[in-house]
């Protein structure tokens, strides 16, 4: 994830070079080094020092790097001549290089030959099974098709190879949520939360999941879950604590003549309620009076 303070130096030595102020080279090292995706930019001031053979020969060995970078960002613009160039001179300069190979994939996925794209990532992967890139471009080559059960099938062998990738977790999850596929995503936030337990964003969403699924025993762990967020976001997390409270209210009602110990107490919901309250107070206070509506609907 970029910082605030990062993203600032980038924009400002975007500005700098779209300026004339020159600065073309670090800029673009920035943008590689932060891994952000700017492509129409990469692509302007990548092919201006690409094309000046004084600067180009200046770079030395960082030449290929920004073949590379420039390639990619052509195909990202659907500029396909030009990344096809760029892949030539990488072709031309390290013929057996896989690192290449994979780029050859990828210009087969931006022109939509999804079969070819496919016989050379599985080509590539017999040579090497544990190249992460490749596993990861067959996800998004099976998504960009709308194969979204191929998608799966993809990220499920993928962890079983690289199961602390959070990142795969995390999107296999939210594939499972678009499908509804709630027991499912459940397991890969539990994931998650194993390998991450101070990330609140991953108890926030696993509290929602289990919301969704409802059932007493859901119910209960959910706002477990909300209340683990608000913890960890120092009381911060507005949906957290509008989660608590709608908990609370589902529980009553789910547990309706039965058994007092599934019964909740109401201290936590209470502080939920009220830590809302001045929170719309501070921040929106025009929109106070529908809070208090709706916290009263809920019998809080």
């Amino acid at each position: 994830m970029v910082s605030k303070t990062e993203e600032t130096q980038l924009n400002r030595l975007e500005n700098q070079v779209d300026n004339g102020g020159g600065g073309a080279w670090e800029y673009l090292c920035l943008v590689r080094k932060l891994k952000v995706r700017r492509s129409e930019k990469v692509l302007k001031y990548g092919l201006s020092i690409l094309n000046d053979p004084k600067k180009r020969s200046a770079l030395g060995p960082e030449e290929w790097t920004l073949y590379e970078q420039v390639a990619i960002a052509a195909m990202d613009c659907q500029c396909l001549n030009v990344a096809k160039d760029c892949i030539k001179a990488l072709l031309k300069k390290f013929p057996e290089s896989k690192r290449v190979g994979r780029l050859e994939g990828m210009l087969l996925e931006a022109k939509g030959s999804w079969a070819e794209a496919e016989k050379a990532y599985s080509s590539l992967l017999e040579d090497n099974p544990l190249d992460q890139v490749i596993h990861k471009r067959k996800v998004a080559m099976a998504k960009a098709q709308g194969n979204i059960s191929g998608a799966i099938e993809s990220l499920n062998k993928y962890l079983e190879i690289f199961m602390a990738d959070h990142d795969a977790w995390r999107e296999l999850a939210e594939i499972y949520v678009s499908l509804q596929m709630y027991k499912q995503a459940a397991f890969c936030y539990e994931e998650l939360i194993l390998s991450q337990p101070t990330a609140p964003l991953y108890h926030l969403a696993y509290a929602d999941v289990l919301y969704t699924l409802g059932g007493l025993e859901n119910l209960q762990t959910s706002k477990k879950y909300y209340a683990s967020t608000i913890d960890l976001t120092g009381g911060k997390n507005t949906r957290a604590l509008l989660g608590v409270c709608l908990c609370t209210s589902a529980i009553g009602q789910v547990s309706k003549g039965k058994n007092k110990e599934d019964k909740e107490s109401p201290e936590l919901q209470s502080l939920a309620a009220k830590a809302l309250e001045k929170e719309y107070r501070q921040k929106a206070d025009d929109k106070l009076g529908l809070l208090t509506s709706a916290l009263r609907s809920l019998k809080i």
